[in-house]
């Protein structure tokens, strides 16, 4: 073997450990898919390259909400690169929240963190999101200077408006995938369809400490978006009265004593 084949050889076994030993990991990281079948793999990389900068062990969970493109296929083969890739599969659609949540639920890490399949999220901020949970619960990404088009940063805004008036509380961009979080911040909270986009409300409410930090963002390069004005903007704003509702009416721990 040649000097350049060894260190190849090194750098593969380093980013992409072939055991198949399963082990509960410090980390649980979240990717929600459909249809980014060009972004498995590269995102795969990135992620390995960024939790190399942090000394915490990981596994990278993508669930496939049954995708129609050869996402499942990519998926599969990260896993052969990586044994730290575990890929699950919806047997239909349903939705983002829905993959979110199977990613919770099948998963044993006492810390979790989420991003988005696009790529538009970058890999290389979950250390410092990670960092932060040595202070708080929930952390947050903030999308300072967003690489979307009008209509999403529009939405964005007045999607924010209605939150603080509806639910009297401030978050700059509960939008944004890429968070990191305490296993236990997500205590008292039930599956439903929009909880991708209120989670940081969520656990708020629910009395969680919660942060929003600075990140990047990118330009999709890959696939398509699957959000327009009603899906994205129209749908959240109808979930918030809902929320309000339900922020009003749920019932939080009550201290209490008990006679030994």
């Amino acid at each position: 073997m040649t000097g350049s084949s060894a260190i190849v050889l090194l750098f593969e076994l380093h980013f992409y450990p072939t055991t198949l030993a399963r082990v509960v990991t410090d980390v649980s990281i979240i990717v929600p898919v459909y249809n980014e079948a060009a972004n498995i793999l590269a995102l795969t990389r990135e992620v390995a390259e960024a939790m190399l900068r942090q000394p915490r062990s990981y596994e990278l969970v993508f669930v496939d909400d049954a995708s129609t493109d050869e996402t499942w296929s990519k998926i599969q083969e990260a896993r052969r690169l990586d044994a730290r890739v575990r890929a699950l599969r919806h047997a239909r659609n349903s939705g983002q929240s829905a993959a979110l949540w199977t990613g919770f639920q099948n998963s044993a890490s006492p810390l979790l963190a989420t991003l988005d399949g696009d790529l538009q999220n970058d890999p290389a901020d979950l250390p410092r999101l990670l960092a932060e949970l040595e202070r708080v619960d929930f952390v947050s990404g903030m999308r300072l200077s967003r690489q979307d088009n009008f209509v999403r940063r529009a939405s964005s805004r007045i999607a924010r408006r209605a939150r603080k008036m509806i639910l009297k509380v401030d978050f700059r961009d509960t939008g944004c995938a890429i968070r990191a979080f305490k296993r236990s911040a997500l205590e008292g909270l039930f599956a439903f369809n929009g909880l991708h986009r209120f989670l940081p409300l969520l656990v708020h409410g629910n009395g969680a400490s919660t942060l929003e930090i600075p990140v990047n963002h990118r330009p999709r390069v890959a696939g398509v978006s699957k959000y327009g004005i009603w899906n994205r903007l129209g749908r959240g704003i109808y979930d918030l009265f809902a929320l309000a509702w339900y922020q009003k009416r749920r019932l939080r721990p009550v201290p209490f004593t008990e006679v030994k």
